[in-house]
């Protein structure tokens, strides 16, 4: 059984290997409907979905925006390494029609974007794990919001529901 996440400045630790945490969010667009073709396609190439959190409507967080963002987190159970998890969550963004990327703490509208918050116990330090793109597992920016780690926990309780 998973570890609760009932303190929130901790992420779970520990006997979780092949359980992946992602966060979701979309502010552009039919919100919804981009959020729900991700998680379909995230099951399709990645593992089995074991559950979803709610979608919360949000505002930007660190840019600046007229538009609001549709969030989620959802978890799954994969084989895939860190390079290709990043790999297929960017192939995914890119189908599902995101042109651009943060650069230099600018973030652009986009229709989809996918942030690998956790993979079982694993820890990734800012290590470039395919060319051009550096991965930091734990997210290093989870803990600090809250259209993370209010779905996030909503999650946790529904796996934890399971056993």
């Amino acid at each position: 059984m998973a570890p609760p996440l009932s303190n929130p400045s901790h992420p779970p630790k520990g006997g979780l290997g092949g359980l992946l945490f992602l966060s979701l969010g979309s502010n552009l667009g039919d919100r919804a409907a981009n959020l729900r073709a991700a998680l379909t396609l995230l099951a399709d190439e990645i593992g089995p979905m074991l559950a979803v959190s709610s979608f919360i409507d949000t505002a930007p967080v660190d840019m600046a925006s007229p538009h609001r963002f549709l969030n989620a987190v959802a978890a799954f159970r994969t084989t895939l390494s860190p390079a290709r998890l990043l790999a297929v969550t960017q192939d995914i963004e890119r189908r599902l029609g995101r042109t651009e990327k943060s650069h230099d703490g600018q973030h652009p509208d986009r229709t989809i974007d996918i942030d690998i918050l956790l993979l079982g116990d694993l820890r990734v330090d800012n290590e470039e794990v395919i060319p051009g793109h550096r991965l930091t597992i734990p997210h290093p920016r989870m803990l600090e919001r809250d259209f993370v780690m209010q779905p996030l926990r909503e999650v946790q309780r529904m796996l934890e529901e399971k056993h």
